[in-house]
Formats: C-alpha cells, structure tokens, sequence
C-alpha cells in the first residue's frame, strides 16, 4: 500500500510542477496573442494550470507503465518526450470525447487544443527528465565528494594513531 501512495504523490506532484509552469505560458499566450484587446473574460492562468496539472499526472502513469524497469540514467529524452507527447494527446482531446467546444468548430479548435498540449507535454517531459537527470548526477557528484573527505590515507592514519 505504502507503494502506491508513494507512485500517487510522485503523480500528484508531477501534476502540480507542470500547472506551476503552464500557467504563465497560459497567461502569456491568452493576454499577448488571442486576446490582446482583454474582450475575452477568461481565467488565462486555469487554461494553462488545469492541462498542465493533469498532462503532468498522465504523463507520470504512462511514464510508470512504459518505462518502470528502465533506471533513470536508462531514459532517453526523445522516446521520453514521445511518452510525454501522449500523455498530451490524451489529455488534448478529453473535452472533446466530453462534448464541450464551445460553440466553436470543433475541427479547428481540436487541431489548435491537442496540438498544442501535446507540444507542451512532450517539452515538459523531456525538461522534466533532464532535471531529475541532473538532480541525481549531482547528488552522485556529492555523494562521492563526501566519500574522497572520509577517506583515509595511510599518512593520516599513522599520524592520528595515539601509540606512534
């Protein structure tokens, strides 16, 4: 059990970095490019949050699924941003299985919609990985200083011995 809550706030968490990140991209885009008149009433940091939040959860499922036997020094960022580019697709064409365009017409709307959360997936992803893959270099990296302090020479040893 305590594995599945751990693989659930690792999604969870996932999830919530890539709505931190989207959300400003949502801004930027909606306010600077489809709406620079501000006509439009919308919420510009929840378009980008919201898909941000839960591309990112998809992304950490399928992530668990296609690559669990693989380490992270394993992953290639191509075949990971490809991971991340379903994930996207997935999660760009939910609201149109759920029916909600909008009034607008749908082909056209998808191919913007699913387009480009799946472009900002697989960008995501392979940031993603290539933090973690940095992160765990680094930790190796001090982990290894660490080890070159505590080691002992015979010098120090002789040195340090009360009898000599």
């Amino acid at each position: 059990m305590n594995h599945w809550l751990k693989r659930a706030r690792g999604a969870i968490g996932m999830g919530v970095i890539w709505a931190l990140v989207w959300a400003p991209l949502a801004i930027l885009i909606g306010t600077r490019i489809i709406d620079p008149t501000d006509a439009m009433d919308e919420m510009w940091w929840m378009v980008g949050a919201i898909p941000g939040f839960l591309s990112g959860v998809t992304f950490s499922i399928v992530l668990g699924i296609a690559g669990r036997r693989r380490k992270l020094n394993e992953l290639s960022v191509k075949r990971t941003a490809g991971w991340g580019a379903v994930a996207g697709a997935l999660i760009g064409c939910l609201p149109f299985l759920l029916g909600d365009t909008g009034g607008r017409p749908w082909i056209l709307l998808a191919g913007g919609v699913v387009s480009s959360i799946t472009v900002l997936s697989a960008a995501s992803a392979a940031g993603s990985l290539a933090l973690a893959q940095r992160a765990e270099k680094r930790a190796l990296l001090n982990a290894g200083a660490n080890m070159d302090d505590a080691r002992l020479t015979k010098s120090t040893v002789n040195e340090s011995h009360p009898l000599r």
